[in-house]
C-alpha cells in the first residue's frame, strides 16, 4: 500500500500572491505529492475558489498533482463541473485529484443563496452519475428529478480513464454513496478513532454492492506544527476549531511537537485504514509556513516513502 502525503492550507494564509506562488513552487521543487484546495464559496476571510486555484497550480507546475477537498456538488452545474474537471485533467496530463461532497446543511452558502439543503444528497447522486458518464461515454441521455440531458457530450475527455471520483462525508448516506459510485473516500475534520469505523463501513457496504474498493483509496487530513502547543499559531488554530459545530476536542485534530510526534499521527491514521493524507502547516507568517512545509518534507514524508502502485486515484 503506497502512502501519499500532500499539502493544503486553510483559507489564504499568505501576505501576497507572490508568497503563495513561492509555496506552490516549493512543493513542486521539493517533490511534494500534491496540493489541495478547500471549498468555501461564501466567506468574509480570503478563500480561493478551488477549480480556479487548481488550474493555476497545475499550470505553474509539471509534476505536482492538485485536488479539491471537497467541491460541493449541489452548488455546481454537473455539465460545467464535468467539463472543468476534464479540461484540467487533459491540460495537466492527468494530475487532477477530484473529490466531491454534498455540503453540511449548516454551511453559510445555503442561507446566503436562499437554497434549501434538504434533498441535496439525491441531487448530488444524479450529478455524480452524470459526470462519471460524461467523462467516459460518447453520448449521455439522462432523465432524473433534478437533471435532464439528451445526447450530451464533452471533449476532450480526461487523461485518466476512469477519472477518479472520490467522495467526502461521513453520514450513512455518504458511506452508501462512496460504496456505490465512488473510487475513494476523503475524511473531514476527524481523528483516527473517528475515521476507522467509517473505513470499515465503506468496505462492508462496497462488498454488498458487489464492488471492489481499493485499500489504497482512503484519505484523511490534519493540521500540524513543529513546535509547542503553547505557540500562538497553535492556540489560534485550536480556538478556531473549537468554534466549529460538532468539534468536542480540537487538540485531537492537530499534531504538534517533534517529527516523531507528527509521524506518530500519520501512523495512527494508517492503522485506521488511511493511506493518503492532506497535511496543513500551522504557521504565523510566510517564512514560518515555508519552514513548516520544508520540515515536513524533509523530516516526516521520507519515513513513509514507499513504492506506489500505478493504480489511478488521488494520492493525497
Amino acid at each position: 500500500m503506497g502512502i501519499g502525503i500532500g499539502f493544503g492550507v486553510a483559507g489564504f494564509p499568505f501576505s501576497s500572491v507572490g508568497a503563495y506562488h513561492a509555496w506552490i513552487d516549493l512543493l513542486e521543487e521539493q517533490g511534494a505529492d500534491s496540493v489541495w484546495f478547500s471549498e468555501r464559496l461564501v466567506s468574509h476571510t480570503p478563500t480561493l475558489e478551488p477549480m480556479a486555484a487548481i488550474g493555476m497550480a497545475l499550470g505553474r507546475t509539471k509534476r505536482l498533482k492538485a485536488g479539491m477537498n471537497a467541491v460541493i456538488v449541489p452548488f455546481r452545474d454537473p455539465l460545467v463541473l464535468a467539463k472543468e474537471c476534464a479540461t484540467l485533467d487533459f491540460l495537466s496530463g492527468g494530475r487532477l485529484l477530484p473529490v466531491f461532497g454534498v455540503g453540511d446543511e449548516r454551511a453559510p452558502e445555503w442561507r446566503a443563496t436562499g437554497r434549501d439543503p434538504r434533498g441535496r444528497g439525491a441531487q448530488a447522486d444524479e450529478a455524480l452519475e452524470l459526470m462519471a458518464r460524461l467523462w467516459s461515454e460518447d453520448r449521455v441521455t439522462f432523465e432524473g428529478k433534478h437533471y435532464r440531458y439528451v445526447d450530451a457530450a464533452i471533449s476532450p475527455r480526461p487523461v485518466q480513464q476512469p477519472l477518479p471520483l472520490w467522495i467526502g462525508g461521513s453520514s450513512e448516506a455518504a458511506i452508501r454513496r462512496t460504496a456505490r459510485v465512488g473510487t475513494g473516500w476523503l475524511a473531514g475534520l476527524q481523528t483516527p478513532a473517528q475515521v476507522a469505523p467509517i473505513v470499515r463501513a465503506i468496505r462492508e457496504k462496497a462488498a454488498e454492492y458487489g464492488r471492489t474498493f481499493d485499500d489504497d483509496h482512503y484519505g484523511a487530513g490534519f493540521s500540524y506544527r513543529f513546535g509547542s502547543a503553547e505557540d500562538p499559531p497553535v492556540q489560534r488554530q485550536l480556538a478556531a476549531l473549537a468554534r466549529l459545530p460538532g468539534v468536542a476536542d480540537p487538540a485531537g485534530l492537530v499534531a504538534v511537537g517533534s517529527a516523531d510526534d507528527i509521524a506518530r499521527r500519520v501512523e495512527e491514521f494508517i492503522a485506521a485504514g488511511i493511506s493518503k493524507f492532506v497535511v496543513r502547516p500551522i504557521a504565523s507568517d510566510d517564512a514560518d509556513l515555508m519552514d513548516q512545509t520544508m520540515r515536513m518534507l524533509e523530516e516526516v514524508v521520507p519515513r513513509f516513502a514507499t513504492a506506489r502502485p500505478a493504480a489511478a486515484g488521488p494520492r493525497a
